[in-house]
């Protein structure tokens, strides 16, 4: 066995573990974030949802779902970094500009996957402040890559817009 073949085996082992815990863990009521271990709790109460899909403090999700929302047939099960905000959009003829669901844009740091997610009520607005600031960044490439999978990332533009959906307020300091 050469040390690739080791690599791979040891790691699918690891993904089948963590797969278990995660298991058990949603079984509970809960689940134990990847990326920064904090506890969430997975009741529609708290969270305003009633499918929770991402860490309300970092707000990095699991590649969990493959065909549509809710699915859970994704192998990855890898992190899903938050990448930007974006605004649903909406089959409303009458809706002006601006106006969708703010939605959390996450990619798979496995495989590449992008996906929007709703945001919780129980979200930290100011780490949702950082990741739009964040989006407003991406470089071209990457947003090519978004646009390809049907995501407009929300830009300085719509500054007003995202401080209005958080907030209920067009303007609003941004942290840096």
């Amino acid at each position: 066995m050469n040390e690739n073949e080791f690599w791979y085996i040891e790691r699918e082992s690891t993904r089948r573990n963590l797969n278990r815990r995660h298991e058990k863990e949603l079984s509970k009521g809960y689940f134990i974030c990847l990326h920064c271990h904090q506890m969430v709790s997975l009741h529609p109460t708290l969270s305003g949802v009633n499918n929770r899909n991402h860490c309300p403090y970092c707000l990095w999700s699991r590649h969990m779902d493959q065909y549509k929302a809710g699915d859970r047939l994704s192998a990855c099960k890898e992190g899903m970094q938050p990448v930007g905000l974006a605004l649903k959009a909406t089959r409303n003829k009458y809706n002006e500009e601006g106006s969708g669901e703010l939605m959390l844009v996450h990619q798979c740091i496995e495989c590449g996957k992008v996906s929007l997610n709703r945001i919780a009520a129980d979200d930290i607005s100011e780490n949702l402040l950082l990741i739009y600031k964040q989006g407003c960044r991406v470089d071209p490439e990457n947003r090519g890559i978004l646009l390809q999978a049907g995501v407009n990332v929300l830009t300085d533009m719509e500054r007003d817009v995202v401080t209005t959906h958080l907030y209920g307020i067009p303007t609003v300091t941004l942290p840096n």
